[in-house]
């Protein structure tokens, strides 16, 4: 049974990659990834944000500059905060590659255009084998239409494929107007993936002490139905690599990204849950279930319920919506 795949153009020997996360902060942790069976790796991001501060630092204004505009700076981490410093990132970055024998994926995270983007040739020259530029940004500014947006976000993934030779994917959230048609987008602005979806972590109400407080929930399985009607969607049009990413829990998950059009499937939450190892269950539970439904190539997994054989997905996907509505009753 043959479970290699191709993602971003590389040969990987399953489905299966870890997504950004603390897991290759150290060497060892990530050895354990690549032992337990993960095809690929992604770092951890390396934030705009921590890049401006180091650029600030090398001047000598950091306190000044915080000083100046505390309100709009104290919302993020100190520098020192960051686990993974810049310098530190790409030190790391070698390391692994050093050690490691399955491809180590660099995570950028940004929202605009500007000089953060030249860690992509820095990852390049460390040795990654791509990059995934996560465009993470909630926009509260009413004069900022969404055309403008995708416009920065377009400039953001040109400048980053077309300043590096390896492969670049992006990590998009699920809030556009046309994900299928913004995807195609992205391929035309040079990027050889998207990753559906990142995650918004949503903050809470302290009631008593009136301030809004962050949380960090691990996703569960329930999240990957959004990203398996998007790979739905998606799939059939797109000419790059899809990875699935929130809500992959057990084999059944895997299996049902594949079906959408997934190449890859990311895992985290589940790692953190239950440790590297549990790699090796999701892996004997794929090759099973293809062993009883009778597929010998991943190949002929993917994307066999995807939209392609439907003739017109909307209508589809609109009484599908009357139907769950009215099969309600009181």
């Amino acid at each position: 049974m043959n479970l290699s795949t191709e993602y971003l153009g590389l040969k990987l020997k399953n489905p299966l990659i870890v997504g950004a996360s603390p897991f290759c902060d150290n060497t060892h942790s990530a050895f354990a990834l690549q032992d337990a069976g993960a095809a690929a790796i992604v770092m951890r991001s390396l934030f705009e944000e921590q890049v401006d501060a180091e650029q600030k630092a090398l001047v000598h204004h950091v306190e000044i500059s915080a000083n100046s505009n505390a309100e709009g700076t104290s919302y993020f981490p100190n520098f020192d905060d960051y686990q993974l410093p810049p310098d530190q990132y790409l030190r790391q970055l070698e390391n692994l590659k050093a050690s490691l024998t399955i491809p180590v994926i660099g995570s950028l995270n940004g929202c605009r255009p500007g000089g953060w983007m030249d860690y992509a040739k820095r990852f390049e020259s460390a040795g990654a084998d791509a990059i995934e530029l996560n465009l993470y940004q909630l926009v509260t500014d009413p004069e900022l239409s969404g055309d403008e947006v995708e416009a920065a976000m377009l400039e953001t993934v040109h400048s980053a494929a077309s300043a590096v030779k390896i492969p670049v994917s992006v990590k998009l959230s699920m809030f556009h107007t046309s994900p299928a048609n913004f995807t195609q987008a992205i391929e035309g602005a040079g990027a050889k993936g998207v990753v559906l979806f990142n995650r918004f972590y949503q903050p809470d109400f302290n009631i008593e002490e009136l301030e809004v407080r962050p949380q960090l929930k691990l996703s569960d399985s329930s999240e990957l139905l959004l990203r398996l009607r998007w790979l739905s969607i998606i799939s059939p049009h797109s000419r790059g690599s899809l990875a699935a990413s929130g809500g992959v829990h057990q084999t059944e998950d895997v299996v049902k990204a594949l079906l959408a059009g997934a190449h890859v499937v990311q895992l985290v939450s589940v790692l953190l849950k239950h440790g590297p190892r549990y790699l090796t269950t999701l892996l004997a539970g794929l090759r099973h279930w293809m062993s009883e439904h009778g597929y010998e190539h991943i190949d002929q997994v993917r994307g066999a319920m995807n939209l392609k054989r439907c003739p017109d997905p909307a209508a589809f996907e609109r009484a599908n919506y009357q139907r769950i509505l009215q099969s309600w009753r009181v």
